[in-house]
């Protein structure tokens, strides 16, 4: 027995209210760990910790037993066939490891926002190239050659990592400079698929980017391989970038012209994910400001969008659905937001997938809630595995008491894109994959 801040008053009061809490208030986290793993937290959760300061000041303490899951340290779950997973026990032994998230980092919220805040930013010297479109628009593309490599030494052999990031990221997101830094050091070369109109190039045309659309990619895949037909091709994918991947991968199946996928933080239903991201806390923290970044974009090139959307209407939107109801839906096609959402959504996808594919997410993510989580149709798949640790939120992932270099996901991404280049007929066989499958 120990005192400590008591449990959350609003649980004790309101028992429908445990069922629906999941560890952002300090005090739930305690009591309530994975007890509910669909569950979210409930907004009275920041008034039950005012609750307990007021307490705390009065001098009242309650005393409440020391649960095990108090900052709970927990080997990931990892779904995969049997085959696949020895493979990644043997090459990639950061998934049997526990992953202990950082003690004064409460919940997944906490994580993602702590890890935007202090993540620490390696030095990374790009070789910047604009390449053209089909549509007459133009991709920005940014390279880490590593002609130092002296792992690979001849630059037509010298695998390359290709990095997809996020909604409104590119090139410089503290998640891709670390993921350049770890291939790096491997003797790999790097490449940054800037989604357009964020790698700091003009928009030639009135199109941009969504995660259903594999045209850009597509694009990208094919001069890459122009450019270093023998070298081995490795897509890596970052929340919205893994949702692009996936959809491309399955897209394109054995003609992909990659050896494998990676995936950080996939929101694997759009429409799951959006409502999620609606929750009030969830939109105060993060939804208000991601629709600000992309209603800047749109600000930003609006002499050339202006010809297809109502630029002013698209400016007022409060949020994520809102802006992809008046500027994606309409850029890309769709009748409605909800049939870009449906077909944007890469985890129905996955069985049309030919290449091994590694995917890591965290149930506390606030962008992917984990009822989402594709676990059934992995199941039956030889190819794709998913590592899930019960901590980490999106993109974040922290570890030890100062959390601002190398974290859990950068470890995993080193040694399995290690373990993919340097294992590339084990890893075949593991996933049941032909050798023309990836060529």
């Amino acid at each position: 027995m120990v005192r400590i801040i008591p449990r959350c008053m609003f649980c004790i009061c309101h028992s429908l209210h445990v069922s629906s809490c999941l560890a952002d208030c300090c005090v739930c986290y305690i009591t309530h760990a994975f007890e509910t793993p669909y569950g979210s937290p409930h907004p009275s959760c920041f008034e039950c910790m005012f609750a307990c300061f007021v307490l705390s000041v009065a001098g009242i303490h309650l005393t409440v037993p020391v649960f095990p899951n108090l900052f709970s340290s927990q080997t990931p779950a990892l779904v995969c066939s049997e085959a696949f997973s020895v493979f990644l026990h043997k090459h990639c032994p950061v998934v049997a490891e526990t992953f202990s998230p950082t003690p004064w980092c409460w919940g997944g919220r906490l994580q993602t926002l702590v890890c935007a805040l202090i993540k620490s930013r390696p030095p990374v010297t790009y070789r910047n190239e604009l390449i053209r479109t089909v549509d007459g628009g133009q991709i920005s593309l940014d390279w880490v050659d590593n002609q130092a490599s002296t792992a690979y030494p001849e630059s037509s052999t010298r695998p390359t990592v290709l990095i997809l990031p996020g909604l409104t990221g590119n090139s410089q997101q503290t998640y891709v400079l670390h993921a350049i830094t770890q291939a790096s050091r491997h003797g790999y070369r790097c490449v940054v698929f800037n989604n357009r109109g964020f790698g700091g190039e003009e928009l030639l045309t009135p199109v941009t980017y969504c995660a259903a659309s594999t045209t850009d990619l597509e694009r990208v895949v094919h001069h890459v391989k122009g450019l270093y037909p023998h070298a081995p091709l490795l897509g890596a994918g970052v929340s919205m970038g893994g949702m692009l991947l996936l959809n491309y991968l399955a897209r394109k199946r054995t003609e992909s012209g990659m050896v494998a996928g990676f995936t950080i933080s996939v929101p694997w239903d759009a429409l799951k994910s959006t409502v999620s991201m609606e929750e009030p806390l969830n939109w105060l923290l993060f939804n208000k400001y991601l629709t600000s970044g992309l209603c800047r974009a749109v600000s930003r090139h609006r002499k050339i969008l202006e010809k297809v959307v109502d630029v002013d209407y698209v400016l007022k939107s409060r949020n994520i659905r809102e802006f992809d109801e008046r500027f994606t839906s309409l850029l890309f096609g769709y009748k409605s937001c909800t049939d870009y959402y449906r077909d944007a959504s890469p985890g129905k996808k996955l069985p049309n997938t030919a290449v091994p594919i590694l995917c890591l997410n965290a149930a506390d993510d606030p962008f992917s809630p984990q009822n989402a989580f594709p676990l059934t149709i992995v199941q039956g798949l030889p190819n794709v595995a998913l590592l899930l640790t019960a901590h980490g939120g999106h993109i974040a992932f922290l570890q030890g008491l100062f959390p601002r270099g190398e974290s859990y996901m950068e470890r995993l991404f080193s040694q399995f894109v290690h373990a993919v280049f340097e294992h590339p007929k084990d890893i075949k066989k593991a996933c049941g994959i032909k050798e023309e499958q990836t060529s």
